[in-house]
């Protein structure tokens, strides 16, 4: 079994006007390592589109995982879609991107652009397997995977973007495929891929599009551990062992929180040093210990990288400031939104006297929900999340 695994990341616009997304986008993870994700693009726009769309990725995800053959999934779907009164048609295109044990992956492909593959930095020319399931043409393809492939799937609004504007017949696949390449080797993440590609179609309709368009990336790396310290232990005599736990694991290691970053001093025998340069005016400045890889302060910049995180499994709209600036909050979140992989929370239950000030807006209660927010954003991230409390 290799170590690879899989970011994904996607996001959508809505057809100007409309209220309802006509794209839909669905993950189901038969196993630890095998996921299938399905993009369907609904006949039309607003609340029909939406219908056909969400009902079209859930019975082929659903089933897919399930075990079953394209072939019972697309019977399924054409017995199972609604009639359109209009266009006296039913159904959906679709997307299917299997991933099977991180080792290879199945692309399914039913009138949606073709999926792009960069492989290398560059344009990845894959095979494809012709198919006919109850009068419909689909291709198929297996390919082994390697680190740092990535995969573009998309609905027609992205090549349809521009017409009659910016470009006589759209945004070509080849310039799309072009635009991914350019992006794909600075590294980011793939949630952050799929925005960039959507705020550029955006530009392309001006800010009113004419379709809905989505954008589903999917990359793959290998496995990254990181590791996140934040507050003492309720009882200092377990400050030894939470240490000692903490400094044993591999990856890099991020301590949160003034009184904990002088207990892994003392417990490293290092100095903490500590900077007075405020990057921004919302949060703390940093420090620094020999063998910490971040240090920061604890509830006011973990309360920052909440904010982020959950925009980031959102609309992703602040991504340029997290991924650009130089304070604690931005530091802690391209650690644990591009780096990691597997993220170990060490929490300490101790109480902080200086929240207990009733002019303060921190207590531990707040403490504890920061925690639990991040936590879940990451999960939806698809970090894998293990929480100890101390």
């Amino acid at each position: 079994m290799n170590d690879f695994c899989a970011d994904i990341g996607y996001k959508s616009i809505n057809h100007y006007g409309e209220q309802l997304c006509g794209d839909h986008v669905d993950i189901v993870e038969e196993n630890e390592n095998s996921t299938v994700i399905v993009l369907a693009d609904g006949l039309g726009s607003g609340v029909k589109a939406s219908i056909l769309s969400t009902l079209t990725s859930k019975i082929i995800s659903t089933m897919l995982a399930e075990g079953l053959k394209i072939e019972e999934c697309v019977s399924a779907i054409a017995a199972t879609l609604p009639v359109c009164s209009t266009r006296g048609v039913a159904y959906s295109t679709f997307t299917i991107i299997r991933l099977i044990d991180n080792d290879s992956v199945e692309l399914i492909q039913y009138d949606n652009p073709p999926v792009i593959m960069i492989r290398d930095g560059a344009r990845f020319d894959y095979p494809k397997t012709e198919l006919n399931i109850d009068g419909k043409k689909i291709f198929k393809s297996l390919i082994r995977l390697k680190e740092d492939d990535v995969f573009v799937a998309m609905s027609d609004g992205c090549p349809h973007a521009g017409i009659g504007t910016a470009y006589n017949f759209g945004w070509k696949y080849d310039d799309i495929a072009a635009f991914m390449e350019m992006l794909v080797p600075v590294g980011y993440t793939a949630k952050t891929l799929s925005t960039m590609l959507i705020d550029e179609v955006n530009k392309l309709y001006g800010s009113r599009p004419g379709d809905d368009a989505t954008a589903c990336v999917i990359k793959i790396r290998k496995r990254v551990p990181m590791n996140m310290l934040f507050g003492p232990p309720a009882n200092r005599d377990d400050c030894e062992k939470m240490m000692s736990l903490f400094f044993s694991k591999d990856g890099k290691h991020i301590v949160c929180g003034g009184t904990t970053a002088s207990i892994a001093a003392k417990w490293l025998g290092k100095p903490l040093r500590a900077s007075l340069t405020f990057e921004r005016s919302d949060v703390p400045p940093i420090a620094e210990i020999d063998g910490v890889d971040l240090v920061t302060e604890g509830v006011i910049t973990v309360n920052k990288v909440v904010e982020y995180a959950e925009d980031y499994v959102g609309e992703n709209k602040l991504y340029e400031q997290w991924s650009m600036q130089r304070d604690g909050a931005s530091l802690i979140c391209r650690l644990l939104f591009e780096e990691a992989t597997d993220i170990n929370f060490f929490v300490g239950r101790a109480v902080n006297p200086a929240h207990q000030n009733p002019d303060l807006p921190i207590n531990f209660n707040i403490k504890m929900n920061l925690v639990k927010k991040l936590t879940e954003a990451l999960f939806k991230m698809g970090k894998k999340i293990k929480v100890s409390y101390f």
